[in-house]
């Protein structure tokens, strides 16, 4: 899949985009056509950096319903003659994922468009899911013929259905089918569910990695094998390692940390920091220098792992080197520092946005840090982050660090965070946004007694609203 473009957040497309609380109530004031034909843009054009994490459909789907817009263009999409082309579950999914959600609120034209995509789309795995939480078990049963016509009756087909069986997110619709008292139906996916599970047996039965009385050096040596395959595996190696090193065997690890291969070297520095070698923070600090970006990455990764006083310690030594540990070394404070290294996480923090831009990686436990330290000087820098990020579950963590060190946040941002797409955004809201605006009212009973919505979202909103909170 491609990286997104994304527009500019002072945007209506940029907000809807972003999934921005700003977006929803901007596109409630804008003219309809345009509100539509920048909704619908997102919905045809995934804008998520990462599909997995980040939530966009109920956004989509209660804007769609606050519209009362039409699905043409969510129609012409799904079955563009692409859709044959282009495999990727990417295309269509957060399409289809908008159209279960649609269903939910009793659209009946999402409800028929998911079962015309079950029988004819690529994605039909996907949409078959969405129905079935919400279809009925006719129209379920009704897809069986059309499903199952995808797997021809050969030793390939039946390996792929029995695949598509075990791999489904929902099985209420395999279910109902195996119940089905056509052999062609029924008969067939009885046998399907029976393959599934044996192969899910077979490979439990026969695992493939490390076995029982491996050596020190078999376990880094197959380290190094699966780097070389393109499989990082020093965390697992690590594992296997205090499984069979004794303390015999510690100078050969030592050694192997300072001068084995990258897979090695990885697994030897892991292993050590997991054990709490006194050694381990100096080994860390030459790997970082080391000309391979693999062995300093993971001296990066693993130093920020480590939980003792004494990594906190040498963090504060480290915090500002411009290379990797540097880096490292400001998150580590962020997240276990105390109030004293404040200036050294609002600086690692300024310099990451000023370095990497709002969607760096490194900037989510910086955000964290900030307002776990309640630092008071980071709520500019925050609010940036806010708005620009594209990823909305750093937009979520900056909401939450702005409300412990900004307090302007109840009034500002927190309104509209209860439009956010995140439902932890939306709950951080519901608990601080000020009631004095006659919208976040409004907003709090329609989360209360929306079915769709979270149930944390609905406990904030009730511990504002309920019979024993402050009137709203």
């Amino acid at each position: 899949m491609f990286e997104p473009v994304i527009a500019p957040s002072g945007t209506l497309l940029g907000l809807l985009q972003r999934g921005r609380g700003d977006g929803t109530l901007h596109a409630l004031t804008a003219p309809r056509s345009e509100a539509l034909s920048a909704l619908d843009h997102c919905v045809r054009n995934d804008p998520r950096h990462d599909w997995q994490v980040e939530n966009r459909s109920l956004y989509y789907a209660r804007l769609y319903l606050d519209l009362n817009g039409e699905l043409d263009a969510v129609e012409r999409h799904l079955f563009d003659p692409e859709d044959a082309l282009v495999t990727d579950d990417t295309r269509t999914g957060l399409a289809l994922s908008v159209l279960g959600h649609l269903a939910s609120y009793d659209r009946p034209d999402a409800l028929r468009m998911l079962r015309r995509y079950a029988r004819t789309g690529t994605n039909w795995a996907w949409a078959l899911d969405e129905l079935a939480l919400r279809d009925d078990d006719a129209a379920l049963r009704a897809l069986a013929g059309p499903v199952l016509a995808r797997f021809p009756a050969d030793a390939e087909g039946e390996a792929a259905l029995a695949a598509a069986v075990r791999d489904a997110f929902e099985p209420r619709p395999w279910r109902l089918w195996a119940e089905d008292p056509r052999p062609e139906i029924g008969a067939r996916v009885r046998a399907a569910q029976e393959r599934g599970s044996f192969d899910r047996w077979q490979r439990q039965m026969e695992p493939s990695g490390p076995r029982p009385g491996w050596s020190v050096r078999a376990v880094l040596d197959w380290a190094q094998e699966g780097l070389e395959r393109g499989a990082a595996l020093h965390v697992p190696a690590a594992r296997c390692l205090s499984a069979v090193a004794g303390p015999e065997d510690r100078a050969e690890i030592l050694d192997a940390a300072r001068h084995g291969t990258d897979g090695a070297r990885g697994t030897a520095l892991r292993y050590l920091a997991d054990v709490r070698d006194p050694d381990v923070l100096d080994l860390l600090e030459e790997a970082a220098q080391s000309p391979s970006a693999v062995v300093v990455d993971v001296a990066a990764e693993t130093f920020e792992r480590m939980r003792s006083a004494a990594a906190v310690q040498r963090a504060r030594q480290w915090a500002g080197r411009p290379d990797a540990l540097g880096a490292a070394a400001g998150r580590v404070l962020a997240c276990r520092g105390g109030a004293e290294d404040s200036p050294l996480v609002l600086a690692a923090l300024r310099e990451a946005v000023r370095g990497q831009g709002p969607d760096a990686p490194t900037l989510w436990p910086l955000v964290d840090g900030a307002g776990r330290l309640g630092i008071g000087c980071a709520a500019p820098v925050l609010r940036h982050v806010y708005r620009e990020t594209a990823s909305s579950h750093l937009r979520g963590r900056a909401a939450r660090a702005l409300a412990a060190t900004d307090p302007s946040f109840a009034a500002g941002f927190a309104v509209e965070c209860l439009w956010d797409c995140e439902e932890s955004t939306r709950e951080v809201a519901a608990r601080h946004a000020e009631t004095g605006d006659a919208r976040v009212a409004a907003q709090l009973r329609r989360l209360a007694t929306d079915p769709a919505e979270e149930d944390d979202v609905q406990s904030a909103v009730r511990s504002r609203i309920g019979p024993d909170a402050p009137a709203v």
